[in-house]
Order: structure tokens, then C-alpha cells, then sequence
């Protein structure tokens, strides 16, 4: 396969996985609080640790300090923008039932949650797929694949946040399932047939796109996966969670990366 092929391939599968998140949702008396912070503290530290080791590293390696501090803040601005440009909610798990801002009642208001919901899902994809476009482009293979294997294990607790609201609208198992991997797959692989091919019309732009995915990852941390995994009464687990994760995106590194 063409390096190009192999990205597609790698990217699908990473974003694909995110419908594994939907599976508990099939089960749903066996989910509590407890769980559900957790998992989004372990995708957080998976998050972070990516980002810092999969990112900000291989970038500042590759193009010194200055390119990859500037790509974060950008990442992190542009983030934010989108936050306060792109309807969405935030996501607040109580019980099966989420809250964030106030959506309009009526028949419709749980169909429209979940939208709100998923949109929020869907664009903090984007620059995990991004990611991995721009470090298949720029030859770093060992740092894409890294990163296509612990996004695709933070998409799992993803997928969950994803598939919860949905559950609530009584739509259909099977369309909850495919509507959680399209959450995944079509931004992640979108995003990144934009980073291979922007890298590719301008070489040299890895710290810089390394530098962008990584400050937007480390926002949608702090803005939205830490705030939603606390206040239920779970702090430590989640804390805990965040820890396991990121040590867990160390030892996939020493692994992956020669």
C-alpha cells in the first residue's frame, strides 16, 4: 500500500473504534457515575500523555521550540473559537440523563440534546485525525501509528459520551452503534487527508501542525473531560483514571516508538 492508503487505513480503524464506546450503552443498569468519570479521566491522561510525548516532542525534535509553543497556543485558541462558534453542548452525565446548556422543550428536546451532544464529540475528533495525517506526511510513521493506537483507546470512553444521550431519544441499537462510528471515523479521517495533504503542499510543517493538534487536545482536556468528570463525587477515581491513562500512553511509547 502507498503511504497515503496506509494513513486511510490506520486512521479509519483508530476512528472506527470510537463505536466500541456504544456497546455499554446496550447494557445500561451496569453503568454508574463511577465508571463514566473514570473513563473520561483514563481517555483525558491518554490525551494528555499523546499529546506531550506523541506531539510536542516529536515536533520540537524535528523543529526546535519556537514553531511547536506557537502551533499550541493556536490549537488551543482555535479549540476554544470553536466552542463558542459551533452549537454544542457540554457533557454532563447524571444517571442517563445529561445536562448542560438549556435546550427548549418539547418532543424533540432529547433528539436535539443528543445532536448538541454529538457535535461537541465530533469536533474535538478532528485533531486527533489531524494528528495522525500530518506525522504519516512528514515520515514520521512510529509517532503515527503511536498516536492511532492510543486515540483509537481513548475513542472507546469517547464513543460512551457519545452514545448516552442517544440512548435516551429511543433510537435503535444498531443506529446508535453506526451513528457513534461515523462520530469517530468521518472527522478523524477527514481531518487527516487535510494534515497529509497540507503537509505534503508545504514541507516543513510538522512542529507547527504537531504543535496545533497538541494545544487543542490539551483544550478539550481542560475544558470539557476534566470539568465533566467531576462533581459527581468521583473526583479521585477520575484522578486516579487520569493517571493510569497517562502512564499507560508511557509505556505504549517505550514500546512503539524505537
Amino acid at each position: 500500500m502507498s503511504e497515503f492508503v496506509t494513513m486511510l487505513v490506520v486512521t479509519a480503524v483508530a476512528g472506527a473504534v470510537t463505536g466500541l464506546g456504544a456497546l455499554p450503552v446496550f447494557f445500561r443498569a451496569t453503568v454508574t457515575h463511577r465508571v463514566y468519570d473514570a473513563a473520561l479521566g483514563l481517555a483525558a491522561g491518554i490525551m494528555v500523555g499523546a499529546s506531550v510525548f506523541g506531539l510536542i516532542l516529536p515536533g520540537m525534535d524535528e523543529g526546535g521550540l519556537e514553531p511547536v509553543v506557537a502551533g499550541v497556543f493556536l490549537g488551543g485558541l482555535v479549540l476554544l473559537a470553536g466552542n463558542q462558534i459551533i452549537p454544542h453542548l457540554h457533557v454532563r452525565f447524571t444517571g442517563w440523563r445529561h445536562e448542560g446548556s438549556v435546550t427548549p422543550a418539547g418532543p424533540d428536546s432529547s433528539v436535539r440534546r443528543a445532536l448538541l451532544i454529538g457535535g461537541a464529540i465530533v469536533l474535538h475528533n478532528a485533531p486527533e485525525g489531524l494528528a495522525i495525517g500530518v506525522a504519516f506526511a512528514s515520515g514520521f510513521q512510529d509517532v503515527a501509528y503511536l498516536l492511532a493506537v492510543v486515540i483509537g483507546l481513548q475513542n472507546i470512553p469517547d464513543g460512551f459520551a457519545f452514545a448516552v444521550p442517544f440512548g435516551e431519544t429511543g433510537v435503535s441499537n444498531a443506529k446508535i452503534f453506526l451513528y457513534t462510528t461515523l462520530s469517530g471515523l468521518v472527522p478523524q479521517v477527514g481531518a487527516a487527508i487535510f494534515g497529509y495533504v497540507l503537509v505534503v503542499i508545504a514541507a516543513g510543517l510538522f512542529p507547527v501542525a504537531a504543535g496545533f493538534a497538541a494545544g487543542a487536545m490539551l483544550a478539550v482536556v481542560f475544558r470539557e473531560m476534566i470539568p465533566s468528570s467531576h462533581g459527581h463525587g468521583y473526583a479521585d477515581a477520575a484522578t486516579s483514571a487520569f493517571i493510569v491513562g497517562f502512564v499507560l500512553l508511557v509505556i505504549v511509547d517505550e514500546l512503539l516508538v524505537v
